[in-house]
C-alpha cells in the first residue's frame, strides 16, 4: 500500500542495512556471536559483560524487546516499574511460512495473493514473489492460537494443514507448492515471538511511562519504544534515531 509501513522492499533483504551500517564502523566495532548478559553502571559509565568479554563506555543503548531485555543481569537492578514492565510485554505468538511455485498461479485468476481468515489454521496471506525473477512465492502468517496450534502439529501434519488452508484460498494449484519453508519466531531463542511485545489491558497505564524513559545511563530503543510503526522495521530505525539522539544531548 503506498504510503504503508510496507510499500518498500530493499534489494538483497533487510540484513543489507545493518551489513552496511556495520562496514562503515571502525574494525572490531561489531561483536558477533557475543550475546550481552549482564550490564553494570557505575559512577563513569557502563560495564557490558557478554561472556568473559567485557566493554565499557558512557552509556549502553538497549535495543531489544522489553521480554528479552529483562533476561540481562543489572547493577543495580531496574527499578521496579521498570523490570515490571519487562514482566507484562510478552512476546506476539506468530509462524511464518513461504509457499514456492513455479509461477505466481493466483495472478491469472485475478487475485492478488492477499487472503485474511479467522478459520485458521492461517491468518493472512500476501503475495511475496521477487520482482523481474521467475517463480511466485506466497508468504502467509499464522497468528495466536491458530499458530499455537499449529506447534503441536508434526512437521508432516504442519504442512498437510498449510497446503490445505492455502488451497481453500487460491484453489488446488496452491496445495502443491514446490516447496514450502516455515520459521516460527517463538521458537527462536533471540526473538522469542514476533513481531514486537504487546502490552495487555491495564499495563499501559501501570507500566507504558517506562517503555522509553532511561534508567541512569541505560537507554532502551528497539521497535516496541517506537511512537510509529511499533513492530515494523521502520520503528526499528526510528526508536534507534531517537535512543542515540538522546545519549548524544547527554554526552
Amino acid at each position: 500500500m503506498a504510503g504503508g509501513a510496507q510499500q518498500d522492499r530493499i534489494v538483497g533483504g533487510p540484513a543489507v542495512l545493518a551489513e552496511r551500517m556495520a562496514a562503515a564502523l571502525p574494525s572490531g566495532s561489531v561483536r558477533l556471536a557475543a550475546p550481552v548478559d549482564a550490564i553494570v553502571q557505575e559512577a563513569c559509565g557502563v560495564r557490558v559483560r557478554a561472556g568473559d568479554e567485557a566493554h565499557r563506555a558512557d552509556a549502553a543503548v538497549v535495543a531489544l524487546a522489553p521480554a528479552l531485555a529483562g533476561r540481562i543481569r543489572y547493577d543495580p537492578p531496574l527499578p521496579a516499574l521498570r523490570d515490571g514492565l519487562t514482566q507484562r510485554m510478552p512476546m506476539g505468538s506468530a509462524f511464518k511460512v513461504h509457499a514456492l511455485y513455479p509461477e505466481p498461479f493466483w495472478r491469472a485468476d485475478g487475485r492478488s495473493g492477499v487472503a485474511t481468515t479467522d478459520t485458521g489454521p492461517l491468518t493472512e496471506t500476501v503475495d511475496n514473489s521477487l520482482p523481474g525473477l521467475a517463480g511466485g512465492v506466497l508468504t502467509a502468517f499464522s497468528y495466536g492460537a491458530q499458530a499455537r496450534a499449529l506447534r503441536r502439529l508434526s512437521v508432516g501434519q504442519r504442512r498437510d494443514a498449510l497446503c490445505d488452508a492455502l488451497a481453500a484460498l487460491f484453489g488446488a494449484a496452491a496445495a502443491r507448492p514446490d516447496d514450502l519453508v516455515e520459521y516460527d519466531w517463538s521458537a527462536d531463542p533471540w526473538t522469542r515471538g514476533c513481531f514486537c511485545g504487546i502490552l495487555p489491558p491495564g499495563s499501559w497505564c501501570d507500566y507504558g511511562p517506562q517503555l522509553r524513559a532511561p534508567v541512569g545511563r541505560l537507554h532502551w530503543a528497539g521497535t516496541e519504544t517506537a511512537t510509529r510503526w511499533s513492530g515494523y522495521l521502520e520503528g526499528a530505525v526510528t526508536a534507534g534515531e531517537r535512543a542515540a539522539a538522546e545519549v548524544l544531548a547527554r554526552f
